[in-house]
């Protein structure tokens, strides 16, 4: 649920949605779950945006299907819950809409990774690159303890180039990714 380039067969990686339906029928030994085709047949493909060879999934009408939108969070929340999770760091925008209801469900606190000046205070900034151009990224001070265990929930993992940034600010907590 971003951007991809138009001639990559993957998904963007990152366990995320795209990868659960494009696997195999069966994940860890069970059955697929039947959400994901709802899931998947909500996201709507755009080609050609934000620039010519990127194919944009866009979540908005998921976003509009309540009950596909409850199946997403949930899936989530059954992935992580019991795992000790302390944080879910979401990178903005995307990881402001999963983020928030992913951490309330699990009882973690939730921490916003924003673009810059968007944060009051004192914040630290990561610069990273993305597949066409370059962006930074920043968190508030002591928003993380050491030894938390963090979720980072964002849309995609493209270059990488977020997720990496994401990670430095987080410093040496343990990080576990999910992307949308």
């Amino acid at each position: 649920m971003g951007e991809q380039e138009s001639n990559n067969s993957e998904s963007g990686g990152g366990g995320g949605v795209e990868d659960m339906v494009e696997g195999p029928a069966k994940e860890n030994g069970r059955a697929a779950d039947p959400r994901l085709q709802a899931i998947s047949d909500a996201i709507r493909v755009v080609p050609h945006f934000p620039k010519p060879g990127i194919m944009f999934n866009d979540i908005t009408p998921l976003l509009l299907r309540p009950s596909v939108f409850k199946d997403a969070v949930d899936m989530f929340v059954e992935r992580y819950r019991g795992m000790g999770i302390a944080a879910v760091a979401g990178i903005e925008a995307r990881g402001f809409i999963f983020g928030p209801a992913i951490a309330l469900a699990i009882g973690a606190k939730f921490i916003p990774l924003r673009k810059p000046k968007k944060l009051p205070g004192e914040v630290i900034s990561e610069t990273y690159i993305l597949e066409y151009g370059t962006d930074c990224l920043e968190m508030h001070v002591g928003a993380t303890e050491p030894g938390e265990r963090v979720v980072v929930v964002d849309d995609l993992v493209a270059t990488g180039g977020t997720l990496s940034a994401a990670i430095k600010l987080l410093g040496e907590y343990h990080v576990i990714l999910s992307s949308i």
